[in-house]
Order: structure tokens, then C-alpha cells, then sequence
């Protein structure tokens, strides 16, 4: 294990109960005091009797550090929380619900709710733009044809029929970027990366057609001919993104087994964040920080979930 990685010993040393959690999270979250989650204001926050609920007396709410995140109406405790966290973004290819529900002593259906919920706060953060030399690529997500039972057959084809398609963005030293992309149409590619990289960039693709145009007045862009047995020529190559497919899909394969396309963008945002945010610290707590910081305002229910 790398010297900068906390090791599961040195969390539950710093975290030993629910209560040095609660004044983690809320430090993290709260640094200049507590915020109404409802107001989000802090003038006529005051605490109450019982230890880490706190009324807003503007708007008459009462709250705590869950109040608003992923962790509201939780019956979880606040360090198995913490420790969910350290282990999905520990886990170089995730951590299934089964496994989950052994470490921290919980239902494998609550695992399995927990799991998303932590989902969802890896998703939908305001990175600043890729810039430098972007790798790009697009991937298939989905059994193959051939595989199927028959009553699962769609008998259209071969290749990307009944998958889901996934594009991928890769600065090259730098961070990545990867979303669920619909139809694969050019406009839509086009404008997530107009989107999401800076115009100047080197941009490198493999030859498919739907990339055709990136060079020109916004970017300067090469591609390697696949078709042809081309897959690298001097400094163009997608090597770097397509290593974040492996890993994606070996942990899909290997960990999850098996991912509907309904959940799919969730499980695309977990593997994202946790390639992007590098090692737990054993100071700053690296990842975890990072984690907490994605949790407010991401709260999802479990019948949102399901339906």
C-alpha cells in the first residue's frame, strides 16, 4: 500500500464511533458553522438540547449534518457511512453490495441503496474544462448478442445493438471525463466536446467517422486508423482512455456482474471520480474530503431509485 493511502486501521483509529464522524462531516461540509438546509442561511442557527440537531429559527428548521445530503433518513451510522465511502473509493474496481453488507453489518438491499446514494454524489461536478492534449473515445456497454437467451434477442445485428454507449475524455496527465452519450449522433458528440474541452487543445481519436470535423478553427485534431492495425503514431494515441475501459469494464464484469442501463451513468460517475481523486491522504483524507464535499443537495430516495 502506498505511503500517502490511509490504511483501514488509521480510519478507524481517527473514526471510532458516530460521534467522531458527525464532527468530521460537519467540518467538512460546514466549515464556518452550521447551515440551514432549507434556507441555507446561518444567522439564527442555534443548537438544541440533543447533540448534533440544529434549529434555523427564521424558517423553523431542525437539521442535522444529514439533513439535505445522501445520508438524510439514513438509519446507518455515521461512521459506517464513512467507511462505505473509504472503501468504494479504495477499491480500484468498486465494492459489491453483498460485500458491503458483510463489512459494515447491514442488509444487502440497504448495501445496495448505500451504494447508489454514494453514486450519486460522485456525479454532477462542475470541473473546469480539459484542456492540453484529449484523448476521446467511445465505448459499448452490454452483453453480447450471442450471449443472450433467446427471449432477450433483439436479432438486429451485431456489434453496439442492445448496449449503451458511453463517451470518454481523457487530459493526459490530467483528469477524465465520461458520460452515457445517448445515440451517438454527431451533433451530440460534437457539442459535449465543445462542451467539456477547452478550444486549442490537441485532441486524438480513434478513426471513427462521428469524429470527423474536430479539426479546424477550436481544436487541432489526429486519429489513428484501428481499422488498418494502427494504434499508435509518435504522440497520437488513445491508449490512456481506453485503459479507463478496462477498468471499467473489469470491474463490471468481475465486481457487479451485471448493471442495467438504467443505472449505468451512476456506476460510470463512481469509476470516474474514484480514477480522478487519488489517493486517501493520511492528513487531508484525499478522496474522502472530496466525497463529502459532492454529498450536499444530492439527496435520492429509494423510490426515485426503483422507478
Amino acid at each position: 500500500m502506498s505511503k500517502s493511502t490511509i490504511s483501514t486501521f488509521q480510519l478507524f483509529e481517527r473514526f471510532p464511533n458516530q460521534e467522531s464522524a458527525r464532527v468530521y462531516f460537519e467540518q467538512r461540509l460546514w466549515p464556518v458553522g452550521p447551515v440551514c438546509p432549507v434556507c441555507k442561511g446561518q444567522a439564527g442557527v442555534v443548537s438544541t438540547k440533543r447533540i448534533g440537531y440544529y434549529r434555523c429559527n427564521p424558517c423553523r428548521e431542525v437539521f442535522t449534518v444529514r439533513t439535505g445530503t445522501i445520508m438524510e433518513r439514513s438509519h446507518i451510522p455515521l461512521h459506517k457511512w464513512l467507511y462505505a465511502m473509504y472503501l468504494l473509493v479504495t477499491a480500484r474496481k468498486g465494492i459489491s453490495s453483498l460485500q458491503l453488507a458483510k463489512q459494515i453489518g447491514v442488509t444487502q438491499k440497504t448495501a445496495w441503496f448505500q451504494l447508489h446514494r454514494l453514486r450519486e454524489a460522485c456525479g454532477g461536478r462542475n470541473l473546469r474544462k480539459l484542456r492540453g492534449i484529449i484523448e476521446i473515445d467511445e465505448t459499448f456497454v452490454g452483453g453480447l448478442e450471442g450471449n443472450k437467451h433467446a427471449n432477450k434477442k433483439l436479432h438486429a445485428g451485431r456489434g453496439p445493438v442492445g448496449k449503451t454507449a458511453v463517451l470518454g475524455m481523457r487530459e493526459r496527465g490530467g483528469r477524465i471525463q465520461a458520460r452515457l452519450s445517448g445515440q451517438m449522433t454527431f451533433d451530440e458528440i460534437h457539442g459535449e466536446i465543445h462542451n467539456n474541452v477547452e478550444a486549442g487543445s490537441q485532441l486524438y481519436t480513434d478513426d471513427h467517422a462521428i469524429f470527423d470535423g474536430l479539426d479546424g478553427l477550436f481544436y487541432r485534431h489526429d486519429s489513428i486508423n484501428h481499422s488498418r492495425g494502427e494504434y499508435a503514431r509518435g504522440a497520437a494515441h488513445t491508449n490512456s482512455i481506453e485503459s479507463v475501459w478496462a477498468v471499467l469494464k473489469r470491474g463490471l464484469m468481475g465486481v457487479y456482474h451485471q448493471v442495467s442501463a438504467k443505472h449505468l451513468g451512476r456506476y460510470v460517475d463512481e469509476f470516474t471520480f474514484r480514477l480522478n481523486e487519488g489517493n486517501v491522504k493520511v492528513h487531508t483524507l484525499g478522496r474522502l474530503d472530496s466525497f463529502v464535499d459532492g454529498m450536499a443537495d444530492k439527496r435520492l430516495t429509494y423510490a426515485r431509485l426503483i422507478q
